[in-house]
């Protein structure tokens, strides 16, 4: 988690300043530059949390067809989110926001727990604040995406705290 944050979660309607954080394939995106064609999934986690391991596949899914943006942004280390990627098929953009820099964007956003998720619009706005696991916030997600991320035979949970 973001140690030594006393900030409060920023919530649907606020606005998300910019920032720069290094991507795990190299080089550095900025907020401004992930949201410039429109909205974009922030998904900040960490690789050995449970409830980040149920959630990631499912963002994958609605990754895939490019409609609606997803980017992780890991906690951990490069070697350790690599690793977690590889396992969980993860292929959509990860970014770093580590403890060796102070967890500056979690802090920022006022990530007390994870996984959560930030809808940000391409103005900036916050349009929809998921912390934890809700199949229900899952599937908005991917409406949006105009696709529906499960599948048949898919087991999942209703809700699940992070």
């Amino acid at each position: 988690m973001a140690h030594g944050s006393h900030r409060k979660l920023l919530h649907s309607g606020a606005h998300a300043g910019d920032f720069t954080l290094a991507r795990l394939d190299g080089g550095e995106a900025t907020l401004r530059e992930i949201t410039a064609k429109g909205p974009a999934l922030l998904a900040f986690f960490k690789v050995n949390c449970p409830v980040c391991q149920l959630t990631f596949p499912y963002l994958e899914r609605i990754h895939a067809p490019g409609r609606l943006p997803v980017y992780g942004i890991s906690q951990n280390g490069p070697d350790d989110t690599r690793d977690f990627n590889r396992h969980f098929g993860i292929t959509f953009p990860t970014l770093l926001d580590t403890e060796k820099s102070g967890f500056v964007v979690s802090n920022a956003f006022g990530i007390s727990s994870v996984p959560t998720l930030f809808l940000v619009e391409a103005d900036g706005r916050i349009a929809q604040v998921s912390e934890g696991w809700r199949k229900s916030e899952i599937a908005q997600l991917g409406a949006r995406a105009g696709i529906n991320p499960f599948r048949d035979g898919d087991s999942v949970p209703e809700a699940k705290s992070g």
